[in-house]
């Protein structure tokens, strides 16, 4: 019988990818509802569902726990049939592996298939209304002149892209700021609104609301260039912090061995999708640049290794540690 078992599991996942989807997909996210890999989840399925088929049905879930890790974790282990898939992004797929003690359980790259890049995405740096500064340049200089742990900077978790880039700037202004960590993107501009934390330097796609809205102010972007939705925000590279240039992104993965077939209609139904200028607007609305370059599986392999690679110079640099 044991030797069946194997054989069995062939068989089952071949006779799924003849008849794909034949039940509603999970779209999973490591995070809680109201971040920004959650407004890109849910963007995204609902064009995704309408790609692939009359009848498919793709339903988000929420994973949340230790920065993605958790949810990638349990995404490693799940059938590999296309039912269940994740949107990932840097903090459990290229920061994590480099700044966990003892590394993670899975490889970034290697125990997953590759089913698309949804788009990148800036960094803002927001703070508090009563932050006593107001341009850029002002803000920065407050920053870099106080003395060493004045300021306290919200984050959505350790070891997450919104630690490092504090971390970054710390380095980069000669100084040291006081970290206070919360749970989720929307606890961490929750706090920045009431003064908990001073400032933080938040995901654009997470933030873009509460800046329109004026619960925190948004001071600069992270990227190399200003960001079409806040063209008046100038990066920070522009404001004082020459070469400063931190972006996050999203990506799907299913799990390790996805038959050939399935991808290959997982990845249709993206690439159409990404093309849709609805979703580019919706997407750039809520702070995220669809992707548009070649986006085939192997194309999605590629830009995960080459951001696997920077962001462990970047762990690196900033001494970030994460405790298992």
């Amino acid at each position: 019988m044991r030797r069946l078992l194997p054989a069995l599991l062939v068989l089952l996942v071949a006779t799924s990818a003849q008849a794909f989807p034949d039940r509603p997909i999970t779209l999973a996210t490591g995070y809680a509802p109201g971040g920004s890999t959650d407004i890109a989840a849910r963007l995204l399925a609902e064009r995704l569902a309408a790609n692939l088929g009359p009848e498919a049905r793709v339903v988000v879930e929420n994973r949340p726990g230790a920065a993605g890790i958790v949810a990638s974790e349990w995404l490693r282990r799940q059938v590999p049939d296309g039912h269940t898939i994740m949107l990932v992004e840097s903090s459990s797929h290229a920061i994590a592996p480099a700044a966990l003690v003892g590394g993670t359980r899975y490889d970034p790259v290697a125990d997953f298939s590759h089913l698309g890049v949804i788009g990148t995405a800036p960094l803002i740096l927001v703070v508090n209304k009563d932050f006593p500064a107001n341009t850029a340049p002002e803000v920065l200089e407050r920053l870099r002149s106080a003395p060493p742990e004045t300021f306290t900077y919200a984050t959505s978790g350790v070891g997450s892209i919104v630690h490092l880039a504090p971390e970054m700037l710390a380095l980069d202004l000669k100084t040291r700021f006081v970290h206070v960590p919360y749970r989720s993107g929307g606890q961490m501009l929750t706090a920045i609104f009431q003064g908990e934390g001073q400032f933080g330097i938040a995901v654009l796609a997470s933030a873009a609301q509460q800046v329109r809205d004026g619960m925190v102010r948004g001071i600069a972007v992270t990227g190399n260039r200003r960001f079409p939705s806040f063209p008046q925000l100038p990066t920070l590279s522009e404001a004082g912090v020459p070469g400063y240039d931190i972006t996050t992104w999203n990506i799907i993965l299913g799990p390790p061995g996805l038959p050939a077939a399935v991808q290959e209609a997982l990845n249709r139904a993206m690439v159409t999708s990404l093309a849709e200028p609805a979703l580019q607007q919706r997407l750039l609305t809520a702070g995220v640049d669809a992707w548009t370059a070649p986006n085939a599986p192997a194309d999605a392999r590629a830009f995960l290794e080459r951001e696997v690679a920077k962001f462990r110079v970047v762990v690196e640099r900033t001494g970030v540690k994460l405790q298992p």
